[in-house]
C-alpha cells in the first residue's frame, strides 16, 4: 500500500509538466486514488484552462472510474474563488471525494486557507503539509509574489541571476568577446532557464556588445518570455537582433525617449516602453531596479532571469534583489585582463556577501552552481 508521500511525489512530478506554461498561475499536479489504485491524474497546463483537480477528475471519468470516496492528492491548496475557471474546492466536493491531501496552503490572499476550510465544512477529511518543502520548489515566484501581497507589502518576483564564467571568475575578454566560455550542454540548460522564466532582463550594454536574441530556442510548449531591456540613456536602436524574434520587448528607462522604436503591425516582435522611478544613488538618472521588479510583479510576473554584464548584475546583487545565483563555470582561464562577473567595488571583508549552496552538478564539461544569498531583508520563499 503506497503512502500519502508517495502519491504526493507523483503529483509533484505531474505539476512539473507545466513548468514552462502556467504563468501567471502556479504549477499544480493532482492524483486521485481509490482503493489504493490511481483512478485519475492531471496537472495545470495553462492559465485560463482547467486546473489540476479538474483535469484529474475529467481523467477519472474518461477512464470510467467513479470518484466517490476517493482521495485527492494536490500539490497546492484547491482554489476557493472564481477566476477564469470555477473554484476547484467545489469541484472536489461535487466529485464526492472523501479525503484531500494537500502539500501546502495557497499563499494567494484570495485563497489562503479558504479552500481547505470549504472542504472541511463539506465533511471532507483534509490533511495538509504533505511534502510541503518539495511542493514549494515548484513555484518560488508565485509563492514569493503572493506571500508579499498577503502581507500588504510591495510584491516582488523571484529573481535568478545567471552567469557563465571561467575558473578565474571572468565572463568575457576585455574587448567584450565572450562566445563561447561554456559548452553546448550548459547553453542548453540556459535555454531551459529562459523557458521557465516569465521575463528576461538584460542591459543596454549586453544588447550593444553581444547583440543577443534573448529568446527561447528549444522545443517546448513555452511561450516566449517578456524581454526587458534596461536602457536608461536610450542607446539601442531598431536594428538590434533582439527585435527580429517573436515576442514582446519592453525598453525600460527613467526618462521618456525622444524618438521611440516602432515596429510595423506585420512584425513578429512588439516593442513598448516602461518609465520607472529614477535611482536615487547616482548623479546620472538610472532605472530604479526595485521599482522595475515591483512593476513586473504587479503584471503577474512570477520568475525573472537576469542575463547581463558585470555592472547591472552587481547592481542587482548590491541592492539585495537576487534570490538565486546560477553560475555555469567552465574549466578555462581567461586571464586577469578579462572582464569580471560582477562589479562590486568592495573595500573591506565586512562588505562581502555570502551565499549558501543549493546545488552543484556537472552539465557537460562545465560545473553548474546554484546558490542563495544568506543576507536578505526581503521576503523569500
Amino acid at each position: 500500500m503506497a503512502s500519502d508521500q508517495e502519491y504526493m511525489a507523483l503529483a509533484i512530478q505531474l505539476a512539473k509538466q507545466g513548468l514552462y506554461t502556467t504563468s501567471p498561475n502556479p504549477r499544480v499536479g493532482c492524483v486521485l486514488v481509490k482503493n489504493d489504485e490511481i483512478i485519475g491524474q492531471g496537472f495545470h497546463f495553462k492559465a485560463g484552462e482547467g486546473h489540476a483537480e479538474v483535469n484529474a477528475i475529467a481523467d477519472a471519468k474518461q477512464r470510467g472510474n467513479d470518484t466517490q470516496g476517493a482521495t485527492a492528492y494536490v500539490t497546492l491548496e484547491p482554489c476557493s474563488h472564481f477566476g477564469r475557471t470555477p473554484p476547484c474546492a467545489q469541484g472536489l466536493i461535487d466529485a464526492n471525494v472523501a479525503r484531500v491531501v494537500g502539500a501546502m496552503t495557497d499563499p494567494n490572499p484570495q485563497v489562503a486557507g479558504n479552500g481547505f476550510n470549504i472542504l472541511r465544512t463539506a465533511g471532507i477529511e483534509v490533511v495538509d503539509n504533505c511534502l510541503a518543502a518539495e511542493s514549494a520548489k515548484l513555484n518560488p515566484g508565485f509563492i514569493k509574489r503572493m506571500s508579499m501581497a498577503g502581507k500588504n507589502t510591495e510584491p516582488l518576483p523571484y529573481v535568478r541571476l545567471k552567469m557563465a564564467t571561467s575558473l578565474d571568475g571572468r565572463t568575457a575578454m576585455q574587448s567584450g568577446e565572450s562566445q563561447w566560455i561554456t559548452g553546448p550542454e550548459a547553453r542548453a540548460e540556459v535555454q531551459r532557464l529562459r523557458a521557465q522564466s516569465c521575463a528576461i532582463i538584460c542591459g543596454a550594454d549586453s544588447v550593444l556588445i553581444d547583440d543577443p536574441s534573448m529568446n527561447v530556442r528549444i522545443e517546448t510548449d513555452s511561450r516566449q518570455p517578456l524581454r526587458v531591456i534596461i536602457d536608461s540613456q536610450h542607446r539601442i536602436n531598431a536594428d538590434a537582433n533582439i527585435f527580429t524574434h517573436p515576442g514582446k520587448v519592453v525598453i525600460v528607462s527613467p526618462v521618456a525617449p525622444e524618438s521611440a522604436i516602432t515596429r510595423n503591425e506585420s512584425d513578429v516582435c512588439s516593442v513598448s516602453y516602461l518609465q520607472t522611478a529614477a535611482s536615487e544613488n547616482n548623479d546620472r538618472q538610472q532605472v530604479d531596479l526595485k521599482d522595475l521588479l515591483v512593476t513586473l510583479a504587479r503584471q503577474g510576473i512570477n520568475e525573472v532571469l537576469i542575463e547581463s554584464g558585470a555592472q547591472l548584475a552587481g547592481a542587482f546583487i548590491a541592492q539585495d534583489l537576487v534570490d538565486e545565483l546560477v553560475l555555469f563555470t567552465a574549466p578555462t582561464l581567461l586571464g586577469s585582463d578579462a572582464r569580471p562577473a560582477f562589479t562590486l567595488p568592495f573595500e573591506t571583508m565586512g562588505q562581502q556577501i555570502r551565499w549558501s549552496w543549493q546545488d552543484v552538478r556537472m552539465v557537460g564539461n562545465d560545473l553548474k552552481l546554484v546558490l542563495k544569498s544568506q543576507v536578505s531583508s526581503k521576503e523569500k520563499p
